[in-house]
């Protein structure tokens, strides 16, 4: 059966040349980094290599690049690490509403030490509003945490200008870049950013490594607690080849950025506009600004789970949402933020290409999705009922 593969927000095919940089490390570079010997100092010129790779992606210095077992602990390192680090400054925090849990449910555990959340509101396209970011710093706020972009709806935030309100009010300012690294371009230096979260398997690199920049000067209490190892912020041996592997998908994603998203966009929005004909369809999240990669449509009569095992029958791999909570019965946090009510969030579709989605794979999506919408809304109550 044909397979057609759109569910690259949750996780990418590894890229072949990622593959063939970890395999070389697995085979001749098996030193321990913390070590002085000839095999030590090969696998540590690789792990430096790579921390340059990362650090060029975002036009960062590598010494501000600090190695992490993915997205998830890069974000608890950064928003834990500051709330410690800076607490008798204050224990104000400020996030939003459609944030990823890694940081909702980080911000919830500091919650229980003491520490006060103001979460954001966002518009009818998930976008947070740098006026409300100013409007709720406070003298003891001390971390600003809003996400590049968001992992459902695709939504780019007004990430420069929020960094710039957090500079000017001297509060740092985290974004969790996850879904936007590799997809947007992004400068921490231009786009006011002190820390940033990011990982491998988004990318077309490896799962279980990821990075967080730290801007020099900005202070952090570790979470894992050990040896010395990444300036004793990230203690535990290095994943030397998962390193190399984070190192590769950065340099490419690099020097694909510009090409892929010329590529993307219009296939993207060839799938948004196709999927819109279907009737009682809304797209959710901003119509442009938007990642290159990303769509997310409401099919209102439908529970998303039963259109998701048919179009995996039909040999589509798609999702409803943020994979991290698949298996969750409730809506979306981030559809009944923008406004749905629960029973258009149950019914929402996200699919999601990678440069390796084809023409040909779209339009067979397209003339699939239309028949597998049409059975499920025939054995469907509340949309026969509104049908009579």
């Amino acid at each position: 059966m044909k397979r057609v593969y759109l569910d690259n927000a949750a996780t990418t095919r590894m890229d072949g040349q990622v593959i063939e940089s970890m395999r070389d490390a697995l085979s001749n570079a098996f030193g321990n980094p913390s070590s002085v010997y000839k095999e030590a100092r090969e696998a540590k010129e690789l792990l430096e290599q790579a921390r340059g790779q990362v650090a060029a992606l975002f036009k960062a210095q590598p010494e501000e690049i600090i190695f992490t077992g993915g997205g998830t602990e890069a974000d608890n390192l950064a928003i834990c690490g500051v709330a410690e680090s800076y607490a008798k400054k204050g224990k104000h925090i400020i996030t939003s509403k459609v944030e990823h849990h890694a940081v909702l449910h980080t911000c919830e555990y500091l919650a229980k030490k003491g520490y006060e959340v103001t979460y954001l509101p966002v518009d009818e396209y998930g976008k947070v509003s740098p006026a409300d970011v100013e409007a709720a710093i406070r003298p003891d706020t001390i971390l600003i945490t809003i996400m590049y972009a968001n992992n459902e709806i695709g939504t780019i935030m007004p990430v420069a200008e929020i960094g710039a309100v957090a500079k000017k009010h001297k509060v740092l300012f985290h974004t969790d870049a996850v879904q936007a690294s590799g997809q947007v371009d992004i400068d921490v230096t231009r786009d006011n950013i002190d820390l940033l979260s990011m990982t491998g398997h988004k990318i077309y690199g490896p799962k279980g490594v990821g990075a967080l920049y730290a801007r020099r000067g900005v202070r952090l209490t570790p979470r894992i607690h050990g040896g010395g190892q990444e300036k004793n912020l990230r203690a535990g041996t290095e994943n030397v080849p998962g390193i190399v592997g984070l190192g590769k998908a950065c340099e490419l994603a690099a020097a694909n950025l510009v090409k892929n998203t010329a590529y993307l966009v219009p296939l993207r929005d060839k799938l948004i506009a196709g999927m819109l004909k279907i009737p009682h369809t809304r797209l959710n999240g901003h119509p442009t600004d938007r990642l290159g990669n990303n769509t997310n449509v409401s099919v209102r009569f439908i529970e998303g789970e039963g259109l998701l095992l048919m179009l995996d029958m039909a040999g589509i791999a798609a999702s409803s949402g943020s994979a991290c909570t698949s298996g969750s019965l409730d809506p979306s946090h981030v559809l009944l933020a923008i406004g749905l009510d629960h029973e258009t969030a149950h019914g929402s579709l996200r699919l999601s290409l990678s440069h390796e989605t084809t023409e040909d794979e779209i339009d067979y999506v397209l003339e699939k999705l239309p028949g597998i919408v049409e059975r499920l809304r025939a054995m469907s109550p509340i949309y026969n009922a509104q049908s009579v």
